[in-house]
């Protein structure tokens, strides 16, 4: 660790940031030959414990640094690259990081490697290159048979060839390395000094009506420094053609762009658009990858091969040399916040690259956050709005269905059933809504009204018919079977409340029999290759019904949907997280927006048991940018984030009491050095009290000076670590998005 005291002169030590949860890196004795050789920012195998670890190499430490005599300090186990392969600004990201969001250093600066390089494999697995420099120097290989046959191979292939190749004809890498000390064969990483081609486009720009071209030229305005961009755009603005002409100006400049998307289901369609625009080397980064595939995905990224870089948000860790822009699609998503381990949130983490890198970032939505609202509105943000449809398209009209009053089959009103039907004898295509997957969310009896509730949590179980009939808790994944019998009456009443998707798709497959019924969640989509086929199918504009989650709200263009219909929204308006509001309405603004995106107008109809709810009225006599100010403002009275800055303490054991007891002493320890500075929400119990069958308590601090609260909270999170029982677990969360 670092240490101080003695003077050792001859030591050659490097600091290593290894991935243990320990929130410090580590000190390594190396030779003078391996200190001349490593680079901050390669990757070193060391000891660690009984384990063998691949750390990344933070700082190479001055030989007359002091050292204390307590640490018997161990040599690294092996020099794993011979160059840096992250560069310093992803070091400093991942430092920044770590600090702010409290995580361990070397597990934060893991995320910035793909698998296989975490595991220690070689760099060079996929992109290692040999090149005979001198064709003429058989002499100086005569005394080895090996190093005669490699070379002449080599001689065969003057533009170079792949060690990977070389491998399979029975070269081994040594031999490679014995030859190269002779100077006469090289190796190079594909493309190492890779200079991009001139920028070919595959398709011409769209003309860009006059709030486009004034968002592409501010955006312009700012190459080569940083400036952050709120692209506020209505749903169908052409928020994308934005993005578009925005990357072609900055790619013709050999730069690089990075773009970020929420989840894997919305790459396809993004990596379609790019490349029906631009000819250049795009490369994917996301979890859906094999880990060859992302390796590969990351070199190219790393080397500069790759002109356009397209993730989920860990791609925010990847080596770019050459970046230019950034841009944060759908910024609004809760899909951004890592919500376990390492629990950063993408947006913020990539203003902060851009700030590294000085180039332009872009957060794009047409439901902003309240937290980048309100940089915009503090001028932290540069607001751009587009308020307009593209092409001249209308905005859809949004109608109520009073749930009390309506006439119902199937839980679907009567209203809406005709309007489908008009829908679908047009020969246009319907998108219906519903959050919940499963074939119902109750399984009750109707004799002593037991309800199927999971055993480890407080929660209930869901019933799924397919592939099998069966109850499956979807917060700890328990599955039970469907019991013949009500378990508490012995009755034969058991039944389901409520509707999942699996049902609906089984109702409407009763209501409409002519026509095809997609259904889009997690089960129907598990499957590699699944999204994609019904993504085809859904743009081959024949009639037909969509249904789905949110996995169909997130940014997708249908065309030849003319009308959405929400089946159950109330749940987001009774919960008690103060941002249920706030994503209810970005969820109804989402899925509206599929609507009338061709040449056809656009409907919503909505349903819902509170059809008097305030929200309501606002989204359909205003938008959602007055819902934004006036959820702000009521923000500002409680003072509420983003007013104010928040930090979870999340605590977990078998016992509540045991919660509670620990919550408390170490809240009276941070008062107790704090004072006043730090509001003190708890210790109260989780949302979820029960879950996994663990027990759930929460700590929420609130301060309105985020740098002091920082200070104090570093030090203190590192007491609660210190105190912790083996039994419980805590974790810490800055700037939560959710308190369940």
């Amino acid at each position: 660790m670092t240490n101080t005291c003695l003077n050792s002169s001859d030591l050659y030590r490097i600091r290593v940031a290894v991935p243990v949860h320990v929130y410090d890196c580590f000190d390594y004795k190396v030779s003078q030959v391996e200190y001349d050789q490593i680079q901050v920012g390669a990757r070193v195998a060391v000891p660690f414990g009984r384990q063998h670890l691949t750390g990344v190499v933070t700082e190479k430490l001055s030989p007359d640094t002091p050292i204390d005599p307590r640490f018997q300090l161990k040599a690294i186990t092996e020099l794993l690259d011979d160059h840096a392969i992250i560069d310093d600004k992803v070091l400093k990201l991942a430092g920044w990081a770590a600090q702010y969001y409290q995580f361990p250093i070397g597990e934060v600066m893991h995320t910035a490697l793909p698998t296989l390089l975490r595991q220690g494999k070689p760099y060079n697995l996929l992109a290692r290159t040999w090149k005979v420099l001198d064709e003429h120097a058989e002499a100086k290989v005569k005394r080895s048979e090996k190093q005669q046959e490699a070379y002449k191979v080599l001689k065969l292939h003057p533009h170079g060839t792949l060690e990977t190749i070389l491998n399979l004809s029975g070269i081994e890498t040594a031999t490679l390395k014995a030859i190269e000390k002779k100077g006469i064969i090289r190796c190079e990483l594909e493309n190492q000094n890779f200079s991009p081609e001139p920028l070919q486009l595959a398709q011409m720009p769209l003309t860009a009506n006059d709030e486009q071209k004034k968002a592409i030229q501010t955006i312009l305005k700012a190459q080569n420094k940083y400036q952050g961009f709120l692209l506020d755009g209505l749903t169908g603005s052409g928020k994308t053609e934005v993005y578009l002409q925005v990357m072609h100006e900055v790619l013709k400049q050999g730069k690089q762009v990075l773009v970020l998307v929420p989840e894997i289901g919305l790459t396809p369609q993004t990596v379609s658009r790019f490349q029906s625009r631009f000819h250049c080397n795009i490369a994917l980064l996301h979890s859906g990858l094999n880990d060859s595939k992302r390796l590969q995905a990351w070199q190219h990224a790393q080397t500069g091969k790759a002109s356009i870089i397209l993730g989920t948000r860990s791609a925010l860790f990847t080596p770019m040399p050459k970046l230019g822009l950034i841009i944060l699609d759908e910024e609004h998503d809760l899909s951004f916040k890592q919500h376990e381990g390492f629990r950063y949130h993408a947006r913020d983490v990539a203003m902060y690259r851009a700030h590294l890198e000085q180039c332009p970032i872009v957060l794009g939505s047409a439901t902003p956050s309240i937290d980048s609202f309100s940089l915009a509105q503090q001028g932290k943000l540069t607001h751009l709005q587009l308020n307009h449809r593209a092409g001249g398209a209308l905005m859809p009209k949004m109608h109520l269905i009073d749930l009390k009053i309506a006439k119902k089959q199937h839980g679907i009103s009567d209203t809406l059933i005709k309007e489908i039907q008009i829908r679908l004898d047009k020969k246009e295509q319907v998108l219906i809504f519903l959050n919940r997957r499963g074939y119902a969310p109750v399984l009750i009896c109707e004799s002593c009204a037991w309800q199927a509730n999971c055993p480890h949590c407080d929660a209930h179980f869901t019933l799924h018919k397919k592939p099998y009939e069966h109850l499956h808790c979807h917060h700890c994944g328990t599955i039970n079977r469907v019991p013949d019998a009500c378990p508490q009456c012995n009755q034969q009443t058991l039944k389901p409340i409520g509707m999942g998707t699996a049902k609906v798709e089984e109702s409407l497959n009763e209501l409409f029999p002519d026509h095809p019924v997609l259904r889009v969640d997690r089960d129907s989509t598990s499957r590699v290759g699944s999204w994609q086929k019904i993504y085809d199918q859904i743009h081959q504009s024949e009639p037909m019904i969509l249904l789905g989650t949110q996995m169909l709200a997130k940014g997708h263009h249908f065309p030849y949907v003319t009308l959405v219909a929400i089946l159950d929204i109330d749940s987001g308006l009774l919960s008690v997280d103060f941002r249920a509001t706030e994503r209810t309405a970005q969820l109804i603004i989402q899925v509206a927006g599929r609507a009338g995106r061709g040449d056809k107008k656009g409907e919503v109809y909505v349903q819902t048991l509170r059809p008097d709810h305030p929200l309501f009225n606002t989204l359909i006599h205003k938008d959602y940018r007055a819902f934004a100010k006036a959820t702000l403002a009521d923000r500002q009275l409680a003072l509420m984030p983003p007013c104010r800055y928040a930090v979870l303490l999340r605590c977990e054991s078998k016992n509540q009491e045991d919660n509670q007891r620990f919550l408390t002493e170490m809240t009276q320890l941070l008062r107790q050095h704090a004072g006043d500075l730090i509001d003190i929400w708890g210790p109260i119990p989780a949302p979820m009290e029960r879950k996994a069958g663990r027990y759930q308590a929460h700590v929420v601090l609130l301060s309105q000076d985020r740098a002091k609260m920082h200070f104090y909270v570093r030090e203190w999170w590192q007491q609660v670590l210190h105190y912790k029982p083996s039994s419980m677990k805590v974790s810490i969360d800055v700037d939560p998005q959710e308190l369940s």
